[in-house]
């Protein structure tokens, strides 16, 4: 029986975005329904268990530094909802060849001291980042406005504008080098891109400031409390309905699409004008992933024993050689050496396990839409730095492009982060500079990634989206506008 309760609003899409949208909201005293086409909430948040019962895998997101770096999921008492958040010893190792992997520590102190001749030059360009943490966060987690601290997200903004490339010649020592490369490949761009440099200065900054956390039990957990939050709220979700058209929508005052463009056309586009259509036809995606989740007998064997004290470690060695993996993806080709970031949960988490074993979860970058198995280049890459790999390998499950936008109709061509990140799409995504989240469409906005500020489990774009709703649709000014648990 159809639903014809008259709601608020409506919200399509249970990832991070779309459950902070639905929360935001609700904490406005309005009556939400969340839909979501799967039987489980979370998007990219969603743990199973993929080849043993028992052995838990994080599907997409695996370690949440945007999310304790948050200006509103870190204020949500998601604690009081079950999220347990882990914190590793050391945020991010960086293995080299024939010397000791370079690790970022939570003190930028100690990380500094690993880069021999570059410390000072990494202190002073990190420490301003971090001791402004919150400040900045607040400012350009979010689309292109007059900021609050506009003097502060200057001096920010001078070095995230750069291209990693030329970002990465303040720097003297390969060490150094190499862990900025690691850190700026996470934007899944050329390192030669403008302002590919930005997210590997505010995940180091972020690593400083908050760590790089995990949560007890898997991603899935984060989903479920925020799911549990806005159900406290008096917030309705309905799971395995999938929307392909408005007609199936219960009566509302607004709707909040936590979907790509490519998604929001088939639902919507007769709603749309056709200029506004164009545009979003013209939204260009980003390049895929390649996965790879493991089933390990015991833990990487890696050759520097410290790695195994870091939740996330990445692989690819120098910056010429990472930054050449990166070229030949946004190319079109399959790197031999490929960038590989690899998550070892199971390490610090003894759920994810019945037993004794291991999980680990890695990927590396490869075209949009690429059908190549990368499974022999990417245990290369580990076998390179942790002799012995293979042996200890029980099990593996692969998920190419094709496979992750069959389990997400987001990941359109393998791309996780909603759209491409370039500097040309960064605050224009979809498509208008000014009011993203808005649309020509009474009532229709979009919450997803594929608005600023872009991918990663944080919950801004759903946030913003909000917001801009909460004072075209019902009148509530900013000044009466809670936010988190205010």
């Amino acid at each position: 029986m159809a639903d014809s309760h008259i709601y608020d609003a409506v919200v399509v899409g249970s990832g991070p975005n779309g459950l902070a949208a639905g929360i935001r909201l609700a904490l406005e005293g309005l009556e939400v329904k969340i839909f979501e086409a799967e039987d489980t909430v979370g998007g990219g948040m969603r743990t199973r268990d993929l080849m043993q019962p028992g052995v838990i895998h994080d599907i997409c997101s695996a370690i949440h530094p945007m999310a304790a770096a948050s200006p509103f999921l870190s204020r949500l008492p998601l604690e009081e909802f079950g999220v347990e958040w882990i914190t590793p010893e050391f945020p991010v190792a960086h293995p080299l060849d024939d010397e000791p992997a370079v690790i970022m520590q939570h003190d930028i102190r100690k990380t500094a001291d690993e880069l021999n001749g570059d410390s000072e030059m990494y202190r002073s360009i990190l420490e301003p980042v971090v001791n402004n943490f919150s400040d900045l966060t607040n400012d350009f987690l979010g689309p292109l406005t007059i900021p609050d601290h506009p003097i502060k997200l200057a001096r920010f903004g001078l070095q995230a504008i750069k291209s990693a490339e030329r970002f990465q010649r303040q720097f003297q020592t390969p060490r150094a080098k190499a862990l900025f490369a690691g850190l700026a490949a996470h934007s899944i761009l050329p390192l030669s891109a403008t302002s590919s440099a930005a997210i590997g200065i505010v995940l180091g900054a972020a690593g400083h400031k908050v760590g790089w956390p995990l949560p007890k039990g898997g991603s899935q957990s984060i989903a479920d409390s925020m799911a549990a939050y806005f159900e406290s709220l008096g917030g309705v979700i309905e799971t395995g309905q999938k929307i392909e058209s408005l007609k199936q929508l219960p009566p509302h005052r607004c709707c909040l699409f936590d979907l790509t463009p490519r998604q929001v056309l088939q639902i919507v586009g007769d709603e749309f004008p056709k200029y506004y259509k164009k545009r979003l036809e013209k939204f260009r995606y980003g390049q895929g992933v390649f996965k790879i989740d493991y089933i390990l007998s015991e833990p990487v064997p890696w050759s520097d024993p410290r790695c195994n004290r870091a939740g996330t470690v990445h692989l690819g060695g120098t910056y010429e050689e990472i930054a050449e993996s990166e070229k030949q993806m946004s190319s079109g080709k399959h790197s031999d050496k490929p960038y590989v970031l690899v998550a070892q949960q199971s390490l610090f988490d003894e759920t994810r396990t019945p037993d004794s074993r291991h999980t680990l979860w890695a990927y590396c970058h490869v075209p949009h839409g690429s059908e190549r198995d990368m499974t022999l280049q990417i245990e290369n890459q580990i076998e390179r730095f942790a002799p012995g790999f293979r042996d200890i390998v029980e099990e593996r499950h692969t998920m190419n492009t094709a496979q992750f936008e069959e389990y997400n109709a987001n990941y359109f061509g393998g791309d996780i982060n909603g759209g491409s990140q370039d500097i040309w799409q960064l605050f224009t995504r979809p498509v208008h500079l000014i009011n993203p989240y808005a649309t020509p469409a009474e009532g229709i906005y979009i919450c997803s990634s594929s608005t600023p500020p872009g991918g990663g489990v944080h919950g801004m774009c759903g946030y913003h989206a909000a917001m801009l709703a909460l004072r075209k649709e019902f009148g509530r000014s900013k000044k009466r506008m809670k936010f988190g648990n205010d």
